[in-house]
Order: structure tokens, then sequence, then C-alpha cells
């Protein structure tokens, strides 16, 4: 996937929260020896692995697709891929309010480790916190 389908994607996905990445960070992002991109129809995440840590930078489906298992799958294999690349923990940030989300971390065990309050600026002016996830990787 292009890094120009990943910021089409990513907009359509995150539409009405805030601003979505573009195509250069993508590119830039890519090009990170320590990030790593996860992929299947209509949907991708990326990963980044430094020492034993994994943080999932993003992850998005085509709003179209979503609720077909599609963020499931593409979250395993990013777990599966940080693993082979030496992680033991995942950390990630979501929205407060991002509910969807928050029952696909909580199936994967993710648990709340901290919180950065008021950290995403929606576009009507208001913010949501953005809560700090953690999950071991087994």
């Amino acid at each position: 996937m292009t890094s120009d389908q990943m910021a089409d994607i990513h907009a359509r996905a995150f539409e009405g929260q805030g601003r979505a990445w573009s195509t250069d960070e993508f590119t830039q992002l890519k090009q990170d020896p320590h990030v790593f991109d996860v992929q299947a129809p209509f949907g991708f995440a990326l990963g980044r692995v430094i020492a034993d840590e994994a943080e999932l930078l993003t992850i998005a489906t085509d709003p179209a697709y979503q609720g077909q298992g599609i963020g499931r799958a593409i979250l395993q294999i990013l777990t599966t891929e940080a693993a082979q690349l030496g992680a033991k923990t995942v950390f990630l940030e979501v929205a407060r309010d991002n509910m969807r989300a928050l029952r696909l971390y909580k199936d994967f065990g993710y648990q709340e480790v901290g919180c950065r309050f008021n950290y995403y600026r929606r576009p009507d002016g208001t913010s949501v916190d953005a809560l700090v996830l953690e999950a071991e990787i087994v």
C-alpha cells in the first residue's frame, strides 16, 4: 500500500476526529528503520519497535469495511511481527471516546496505564483525552 493510499484511508477512517496524517508523514515514517507496516485489503497499521517495546502508531480501516474483522486481523499480525522484532510489550494511545477501538484493544488484553488529558483536538474546538494502553505480548 502506498503512502497516498494510507493517507486516504486514514483521512476517511478518522473523519471528524481531527487532523489526518499526510502522505508525507506516512512516507517519512515508513523510511524509519524502527517502523514497520501491516497491510490488508482496506486497512493497515504502522508500528515501531525499539529495544523490547513496541508502539502502535496508527491503525485504520476504510469506513466502508469496518466491523468485518479487518482491524482485528491487522492488530494480530502487528502484535506477532512486533514479537518477532523483540518486543515484549505494546503501547498505544486512543481517544477516550473511540469506543470501537477500545473494545478491540480490550479484547487483545490492553490495560490503561496513563492518560494525556485534552490531548486530541476536534474540529469543533473540543478536546478529548488520549488513553495510554499497554499489553504484554505472550
